[in-house]
């Protein structure tokens, strides 16, 4: 690929970035981009909020701190440590969520609710961390509306953490929850970050490993 059609390539990208943000944001839902760590050290989203979702080892945490506006899935002490470490260095604050495993699942990420208020304290008490709320993925369910509990148990501990942090200076206000089956419930129990790539883009091909 030339030069010039890398950047032909690369403003088609920023542009579909910004348009979807506008969209997303004129329903007054912000939006959640998916990338890979190799587009951010290339600046590929250059320009367009950028918020890091899924499974964050602790050894990429420095390709990732400082390149993107919020992560959204801090989800233990170690991981929340290397974030705050990283960022100490650069001589910046990041922006975080503290993923919750609201469905108590062995095969997700994510602090236990009951051990939330104590690494929320933590984060809260860090100079180069900024707790900015909470981010959770339900159990995967085919039938309409089976996630809501989890969605209104997500939202009271929200609640619950913005209240009891009310003391300090609190930057606490995203709720992370919702995808494109169930976007409209986590908004109807209080959302205010969807993450809905798939009903923007449709369904993704398969991930090819590397032989």
């Amino acid at each position: 690929m030339s030069q010039k059609e890398k950047q032909s390539e690369l403003q088609v990208m920023q542009l579909v970035s910004s348009l979807i943000a506008g969209v997303l944001l004129a329903f007054g839902v912000s939006v959640v981009v998916l990338f890979v760590t190799a587009h951010l050290a290339a600046g590929a989203y250059e320009g367009a909020r950028v918020h890091f979702i899924g499974h964050l080892q602790t050894n990429k945490v420095k390709q990732v701190v400082g390149r993107v506006d919020l992560i959204q899935s801090v989800g233990s002490e170690h991981l929340l440590q290397a974030v705050e470490a990283q960022a100490d260095k650069l001589g910046l604050v990041q922006d975080i969520l503290l993923e919750v495993n609201i469905g108590m699942e062995e095969s997700k990420g994510g602090v236990d609710p009951v051990q939330l208020r104590p690494l929320a304290e933590l984060a809260q008490s860090l100079p180069h961390v900024r707790l900015r709320g909470l981010m959770a993925i339900p159990p995967i369910s085919p039938l309409p509306g089976a996630n809501r509990p989890f969605f209104a148990k997500m939202y009271q501990l929200f609640v619950d953490i913005r209240r009891e942090m009310s003391d300090n200076q609190c930057d606490i206000d995203c709720l992370s929850m919702g995808m494109s089956g169930d976007f409209e419930d986590a908004i109807a129990e209080g959302a205010t970050l969807v993450r809905v790539g798939t009903a923007l883009f449709g369904p993704r091909p398969p991930m090819h490993t590397a032989r």
